[in-house]
């Protein structure tokens, strides 16, 4: 999924409203797990994409080098 990072952080507002809108305490701390637990997978898929578009950067660097 091109939009990973996206996704998750709608999952993560997502449940946020659903921990802020609960009445059930158990309901409420699953939600705020939840929703952390869908911010860490949305930075951890922001710094692959980092990391990704620095090697592509760094590749075609050394291509336009190489090239006569």
């Amino acid at each position: 999924m091109a939009d990973d990072s996206k996704f998750y952080r709608a999952r993560a507002a997502a449940e946020h409203a659903v921990a802020e809108t609960a009445t059930l305490e158990n309901v409420r701390l699953r939600a705020v797990r939840a929703e952390r637990a869908w911010i860490e997978m949305a930075e951890r898929a922001e710094a692959v994409r980092t990391q990704r578009d620095l090697r592509e950067a760094e590749a075609a660097a050394i291509r336009m080098q190489a090239e006569p």
